[in-house]
């Protein structure tokens, strides 16, 4: 992803030098231009165009946007109830990311949604600790995890 970024940067730099202007919108121009003579070629290159993996990442961050204010709102709703009837607990979740930074991501995803918290990984790097203000059902919150959040980490950065 990050070469043909570069290679993308480096054509739309080409194509505003090519045509003599250098104003941003030529610069942004010559960027999809760029991206679009990359995207023709991907394949003889061998590389998956990382205007994919943009859409795949976009996907994330709309995940992410989602379950936000889904759990804002659950946690406000929690809140101002007159009697807070909550189960917090920590829960063990098997990791099925294994690279350092996709488990960071996906920790910091779930630390940044309200009402959970990453608490720890285990030192083989296959558990996450998690700590939930409210968990109704185990099995539900690990399955909307791995449905969620982790399965779009996979789909984006693999």
């Amino acid at each position: 992803m990050n070469s043909l970024f570069l290679i993308n940067i480096l054509m739309a730099f080409a194509w505003a030098a090519v045509t003599g202007s250098f104003s941003l919108p030529n610069l942004i121009f010559g960027f999809a231009l760029s991206a679009l003579a990359l995207s023709l070629i991907r394949e003889q290159v061998g590389t998956v165009g990382y205007l994919g993996r943009a859409r795949r990442v976009g996907s994330l961050i709309i995940l992410f946007l989602y379950e936000l204010v889904l759990s804002a709102f659950s946690v406000a709703k929690t809140v101002l109830k007159p009697r807070m009837n909550i189960k917090p607990a920590f829960v063990a979740y098997p990791l099925r990311v294994d690279k350092d930074f996709e488990i960071t991501l996906l920790a910091n995803l779930i630390t940044l949604t309200p009402g959970t918290l990453s608490v720890d990984v285990s030192p083989d790097r296959q558990t996450l600790y998690i700590h939930a203000i409210n968990v109704e059902d185990e099995e539900a919150l690990k399955k909307d995890i791995a449905e969620g959040f982790e399965m779009k980490i996979m789909e984006a950065f693999r």
